[in-house]
């Protein structure tokens, strides 16, 4: 029976081409966690997740010092009980941030090695609810220095006519009057039939500023509200979701089935965009899926399309893959040596075993090196 004989981690990180804001802060680098776990018969799977925009560091700590040698000579599939030993082990440095960020993608690494044995493609591997694509929105709208309203939505515009009849947008911050001009601009120019995403990244602090907002955009019919908390806020989501008529998006840096669990009970979310890659891996991801269907509540995961297309592939009540197109933000694209395609606003399936790709070693080097946790 083949073991998991090593794990190689690496921290990269990848500056982005131009500075980029969202409503509350400014990127001009990206850290990424990778990880490789290679079993005794010499199958390699892969594994990765975002850091923030400093601290990579932190992920490698993580992986050498606390988790990787709890998997060296186990079974890979054994993934739930590797799952639980992790998060044992993780319980005082972190069941939430970069420890758990680290967690998720070991065992992201595991489902894609274990597919990969069986000659699986992912979706297929875990169970496929749809074969050859999944529906996707194109994410973007982002501020960058000169962007007028007119600039942004010749930009959404763009992703439409690329096929995509869902497009997102962030929000939030600008004036309210600045912000609806932009949204105006966004909404015209993409027709009304397109849905129009809004993401606000934790702009707002308290229900009577949301709805400063929230008022100006409602009779632009946006598809909905993400994250306009802190995502610990769960109170002023619910509160928010009871104002207005938009639904609720958030949980993209939900960690755990307990924090996705709170959510649902009180209301707080229409849509779940929680990212196993934050959450605690596909085995996390998929109990918090399930859970949501049993409250009829839909998944619109966050990030990362690479690894949750194949999510949304096999769960019925998953909705959209938020997709970037290019590497201007999503730059960890950069990192992989095959991208997914996509056509008439729908993300083509990878058909080769696990998540369908591995790392660019080249492009991986020039940021970051290779370390290697052995027993």
């Amino acid at each position: 029976m083949p073991r998991i004989e090593a794990i190689e981690v690496c921290s990269a990180a990848v500056p982005l081409d131009k500075v980029t804001s969202f409503s509350t802060r400014t990127v001009s680098t990206r850290h990424y966690g990778l990880v490789k776990v290679r079993s005794t018969d010499g199958t390699t799977g892969i594994g990765f997740c975002y850091v923030g925009s400093a601290g990579g560091a932190l992920f490698t700590v993580a992986v050498e010092q606390l988790l990787a040698p709890l998997l060296i000579g186990q079974d890979s599939l054994a993934v739930e009980r590797l799952w639980e030993t992790m998060y044992r082990e993780a319980l005082l440095q972190g069941r939430a941030g970069t420890v758990m960020r680290a967690l998720s993608a070991l065992d992201t690494a595991l489902w894609d090695l274990n597919a990969r044995s069986v000659g699986l493609p992912l979706h297929k591997y875990l169970g496929a609810y749809e074969l050859e694509s999944v529906p996707a929105y194109a994410s973007g709208g982002y501020y960058l220095d000169g962007k007028t309203p007119q600039h942004l939505g010749e930009e959404l515009a763009g992703y439409v006519a690329k096929g995509f009849k869902a497009v997102k947008m962030k929000a939030g911050r600008l004036t309210p009057k600045e912000e609806e001009a932009r949204l105006r601009a966004a909404r015209e120019a993409v027709g009304p039939d397109v849905e129009l995403m809004l993401d606000l990244n934790n702009a707002w602090t308290d229900v009577t500023q949301a709805m400063q907002y929230v008022r100006r955009f409602e009779q632009y019919d946006p598809y909905f509200l993400e994250e306009p908390f802190f995502p610990d806020d769960i109170e002023n989501h619910a509160r928010l979701a009871k104002l207005t008529r938009v639904p609720i998006a958030t949980a993209e840096i939900g960690y755990g089935r307990w924090y996705h669990k709170e959510l649902l009970d009180q209301g707080a979310a229409a849509i779940l965009q929680t990212d196993a890659l934050v959450c605690g891996g596909i085995t996390e991801w998929k109990r918090i899926a399930a859970t949501a269907a049993s409250y009829g509540v839909v998944l619109c995961p966050h990030w990362f399309h690479d690894v949750h297309a194949p999510l949304v592939a096999a769960t019925a009540n998953a909705r959209y893959v938020e997709f970037f197109w290019d590497d201007q933000v999503l730059n960890f694209r950069k990192l992989v040596d095959r991208q997914l395609e996509h056509k008439n606003g729908r993300v083509l399936l990878h058909t080769e075993p696990g998540l369908g790709f591995g790392f660019d070693e080249a492009a991986v080097a020039r940021h970051g090196a290779w370390t290697t946790v052995r027993g």
